[in-house]
């Protein structure tokens, strides 16, 4: 297959950590990957507290359990695509097939704008969640820097995802734009139709033009051996 569809190289081409590293789909999934640890960390570590006269532990956030849950939830999950993503974009130009490249970069999209999404409600969600708590519930402010880390990267992590599906998108412009990735490319070897036109005869060209071959009988009439002649 030629290199360069939907963005990648020949497939079985040399993997080089440096230029991969520099591409900015890779930059964008590693910073993705970072917030989402800075979002569920931080909740898991200290989104949850207890006033002084109480045992059990609830949500800063309102103490409304959904919140640290939800965005613990998408945080995870998040980290968990953009490794999952990571290999697949170091085993994108190994991919021979067109088809499959394309699968490949639709899920992409997919994806990256479903997490976009998810994060615009985890922002939303864990916003209001703060603004409305209780200063009673939480008289130390304990975790509140936590708790703001966690909004804040979420806001980020919009743009992050958003990114990545515009990336993702530009790279199915790219392939489907392309007439040298068409996929109804054929391998010249798997052709099993003739390589080349049926030889054509002078008699097929110009049957008048043709060399004609003597009768056999021209030979058979004329005289053989040595004839005498008469003086």
């Amino acid at each position: 297959m030629e290199g360069g569809a939907y963005g990648a190289g020949k497939a079985g081409g040399a993997f080089d950590p440096q230029t991969f590293i520099r591409q900015p789909h890779t930059v964008l999934r590693m910073v993705s990957w970072v917030f989402s640890i800075v979002v569920f960390g931080c909740i898991v570590n200290e989104g949850y507290i207890n006033r002084s006269d109480e045992q059990e532990e609830h949500c800063i956030f309102n103490r409304n359990r959904s919140a640290c849950t939800y965005g613990v939830t998408v945080g995870v999950l998040t980290f968990l695509s953009s490794l999952l993503y990571l290999a697949i974009d170091v085993h994108f130009p190994q991919i021979s097939s067109v088809k499959d490249r394309k699968k490949t970069v639709i899920s992409d999209i997919a994806v990256s704008v479903l997490w976009a999404f998810f994060w615009f409600v985890g922002f939303c969600f864990l916003a209001n969640q703060w603004q409305v708590s209780n200063p009673d519930d939480n008289p130390l402010n304990e975790g509140a820097d936590a708790a703001r880390a966690a909004i804040t990267f979420s806001f980020f992590s919009i743009f992050t995802w958003a990114g990545q599906a515009v990336l993702a998108y530009q790279r199915y412009r790219l392939g489907s734009d392309s007439a040298l990735f068409s996929q109804d490319y054929m391998d010249p070897s798997q052709d099993q139709g003739p390589p080349y036109p049926p030889y054509a005869s002078n008699d097929d060209l110009d049957p008048s033009a043709g060399y004609q071959q003597p009768p056999t009988d021209a030979y058979e009439a004329s005289p053989q051996g040595y004839q005498t002649q008469d003086y």
